[in-house]
């Protein structure tokens, strides 16, 4: 019985590594929508990456989807765009009219832009937006919008599970409903970013080392105290530096290219998970967890920095994903730490072997997500 939980513990993580592929990078799919309700003009920006799983864009098969094969394809791709979005006054579907289609550039790369007119009914403002693009293909693709009205402008984001977004000043105003939304898509977004999971699991494994009570005690799952303040030191620094960075990207007060922060948050995990076996960092790792942070910050500000900073609700979208963050990480901290300091607890091997192997397949992991990642120069 000893020997089982290890060896599930290690299945479990090599099954994790088989799924570690450069779609699950920290840059979740979402497209971008821009509606002016006045105006009815409407703007959508798709990846062309995305949209390649709904038209065969990659006609050279070289994994790379280009402009030209875009330009190519537009009129499968512009069919399959209008066929998962419907705009709606009433009982009543607007028609979209295309005035312009091109290629635009956000934080992850090329994305195909489209600029619509909605008609609707009797020139009246649209109500309702009803998108169900891409989610057959990534239930983990997300809507996200940005609704102007006058002089205000609020946020919004459409999933699998709430397909229809309300576009009446009184069915998004509320900040509250703003707040609870971006809760849950930072929820989403820590817990689809494998390589924020996987630095985390590397910064607390030197907490789960330090045992500082008797293995007769009742509750082995339970942490020592001195695992509680190693730990809370970890998590903190953590979070504090991720917020920071978090609120100057969003707020596009301060940005970095994307493709080098990704870069360098593969690269945090491998420094992070070698520092485990040859501290030359140092064995405090509550500094590095700060330091790291900082960069991780800007990884996930990626979500909501690709829409424009002048939206009148933006604070409250980003306190909101910024809790959903923690709250996320907390949930993973809660139910995955317990279970390493009972298998210290348990078994010699935990730290002589199975410490060991997670380690390597981290660093090997991350040393392939920094190949992959690194901007061609």
């Amino acid at each position: 019985m000893v020997l089982r939980a290890p060896i599930l513990l290690l299945t479990m993580f090599l099954w994790l590594l088989a799924l570690a592929n450069p779609v699950l990078a920290h840059k979740a799919s979402d497209s971008f929508m821009y509606l002016d309700t006045d105006s009815g003009q409407f703007r959508i920006d798709v990846a062309l990456r995305d949209l390649a799983l709904l038209v065969p864009l990659d006609t050279n098969r070289d994994g790379e989807v280009t402009g030209g094969e875009f330009r190519q394809h537009r009129g499968a791709v512009l069919n399959a765009i209008e066929a998962g979005i419907t705009l709606s006054t009433g009982n009543s579907a607007c028609e979209l009219q295309g005035e312009q289609w091109g290629i635009s550039q956000h934080s992850d790369g090329a994305y195909a832009a489209t600029r619509y007119q909605a008609l609707c009914d009797g020139g009246q403002a649209p109500d309702r937006l009803e998108y169900h693009l891409l989610f057959e293909q990534d239930s983990l693709h997300r809507g996200l919008i940005q609704i102007s009205t006058g002089e205000t402008s609020s946020l919004a984001v459409a999933g699998p599970d709430s397909r229809t977004v309300d576009l009446r000043p009184s069915g998004r105003s509320g900040l509250w409903l703003s707040f609870t939304t971006f809760l849950q898509e930072g929820v989403v977004h820590l817990l689809i970013g494998l390589d924020h999971i996987l630095f985390l699991l590397v910064l607390v494994l030197p907490a789960s080392l330090t045992r500082n009570q008797p293995t007769t005690s009742p509750r082995p799952w339970l942490p020592s105290r001195a695992q509680v303040i190693e730990l809370s030191a970890v998590v903190t620094a953590f979070t504090v530096a991720h917020s920071i960075t978090l609120a100057l990207a969003a707020l596009k007060i301060l940005s970095l290219p994307i493709a080098w922060v990704e870069t360098v948050i593969a690269a945090s995990i491998v420094v992070a998970a070698v520092n485990v076996v040859w501290p030359v960092l140092g064995r405090r790792t509550w500094p590095l967890a700060f330091g790291f942070g900082l960069i991780h910050g800007f990884g996930f500000a990626s979500v909501l920095s690709d829409l424009t900073s002048g939206t009148a609700n933006l604070a409250v979208a980003l306190a909101g994903f910024n809790v959903g963050v923690e709250l996320g990480q907390l949930a993973l901290l809660a139910i995955c730490f317990p279970l390493l300091t009972l298998l210290a607890q348990a078994t010699p091997l935990y730290q002589r072997a199975l410490v060991p192997v997670i380690l390597l397949g981290v660093v090997g992991v991350s040393l392939m997500w920094v190949w992959e990642r690194i901007p061609a120069v």
